[in-house]
């Protein structure tokens, strides 16, 4: 059994604050995993059952476009599931180009009358609680749904500091409006590297308070802490100037919505585009199951089977504060999974601690003997990965 972490006073605080602000809010408007990447390692087919932690459901949706026999969303927080079940409303009952207003742009005008003609009965008694109270969020003109929510509201708050710096800003939608790596470095380079990493914006990423509204414990905050010599602001320095160096910026939805405060039908996710919602309203929508639950909990109501885990990166603060609840959950996960199953998660460290450390079931096997991983691919896919702020991307595969 791995053993758990000795909290100090301040990483006690720094929890609850996490807890506080977490139980109370939709703390993801959108997905920060690339489903590019995903899609390379998870060969999803026809008989393949998904088990995905549900976020803001964009990859949801990404995965059953390839036409899995069902995708299980599970999250334990249900202000997350209420966004997805208003997303699968969106795509059983309006037409392309309010969807897109609304989930695209982040903004229309009559989002509010649609919903409650159109949406609203169809949800859970839950989300229609929590979207009657929400539902203007999409109809402000001087701003956007994805300004809303805990990221939100750091994006908003990025886009006032840009309108007290209007040079910063100018360079910014330059660079989103590159088409060339080498037109892209260089207005980098040369105008917004000079201007934005302040001793103010290095102090502002580095505190715990941020990063707990963009939806990162403590634990995983120290883990960056112990990897990067520049602490956590010098990661997200690294992690920016890569993506903004080395990737099309024309193609990377993650940052521009949050820079721009929506998508263009040009860069979008995959469930924004009109033949891929066409496929969704004409079936594939129908094979997401919604669960309001724990991994474990969820694993542990039947006795159904998955061939695809994708775990995103909720095993870093378990591994800190909760082995034992880690350890039932992988048991769990290992008991649940089909002959050929895949599993990934990413990580705030390349090299978890805890992989090497757990210990599962009452034969206390260790769990890296339960597993093949597959460094040589996600090595070479890490590069690909458009959002480019974890340091650790896993593939498993289950032995038997």
């Amino acid at each position: 059994m791995a053993v758990k972490a000795k909290a100090t006073l301040a990483d006690k605080f720094d929890q609850k604050v996490f807890d506080a602000i977490y139980s109370r809010a939709l703390v993801y408007n959108t997905c920060w995993e690339d489903p590019a990447v995903d899609r390379q390692v998870l060969n999803i087919g026809a008989d393949d059952r998904l088990l995905v932690i549900t976020s803001a459901g964009c990859n949801v949706l990404d995965y059953v476009l390839l036409g899995p026999e069902q995708v299980h969303a599970v999250d334990a927080n249900p202000r997350q599931n209420a966004l997805l079940e208003l997303k699968l409303a969106g795509i059983r009952r309006l037409e392309f180009d309010d969807f897109f207003a609304a989930f695209g742009r982040g903004y229309h005008p009559r989002f509010e009358t649609l919903y409650r003609r159109e949406l609203r009965a169809g949800l859970s008694p839950f989300a229609r609680g929590f979207w009657d109270k929400r539902v203007r969020w999409f109809g402000n003109p001087r701003g956007s749904f994805y300004f809303h929510g805990l990221s939100g509201i750091v994006a908003k708050t990025f886009h006032g500091y840009l309108r007290m710096r209007p040079r910063l800003a100018a360079s910014i939608d330059d660079l989103f409006g590159t088409r060339s790596l080498d037109d892209q470095r260089r207005i980098y380079d040369d105008r917004v590297e000079p201007l934005f990493w302040t001793p103010g914006v290095n102090w502002t990423l580095s505190r715990q308070f941020t990063m707990s509204m963009l939806g990162v414990p403590h634990p995983q905050r120290k883990e960056v802490q112990q990897q990067h010599e520049r602490g956590v602001a010098g990661f997200i320095r690294e992690s920016v100037e890569y993506v903004f160096r080395q990737l099309p910026v024309w193609t990377n939805y993650f940052w521009m919505v949050y820079i721009r405060g929506g998508y263009t039908e040009q860069c979008c996710p995959e469930y924004l585009k009109p033949d891929n919602f066409t496929a969704l309203k004409g079936g594939l929508v129908d094979r997401i199951s919604l669960h309001t639950a724990t991994v474990a909990e969820l694993l542990s109501e039947s006795d159904r089977s998955y061939s695809k885990y994708v775990l995103l990166d909720h095993m870093d603060w378990m591994s800190s504060y909760h082995p034992g609840a880690l350890a039932e959950e992988w048991a769990l996960i290992l008991k649940r999974a089909r002959a050929d199953a895949r599993i990934i998660f990413r990580s705030a460290h390349a090299a978890p601690a805890y992989l090497e450390s757990l210990e599962i079931g009452p034969e206390r096997a260790p769990l890296h003997e339960r597993l093949r991983f597959h460094p040589e691919l996600t090595a070479a896919l890490q590069p690909q990965d458009r959002v480019h702020t974890y340091a650790g991307f896993h593939v498993a595969d289950v032995l038997a």
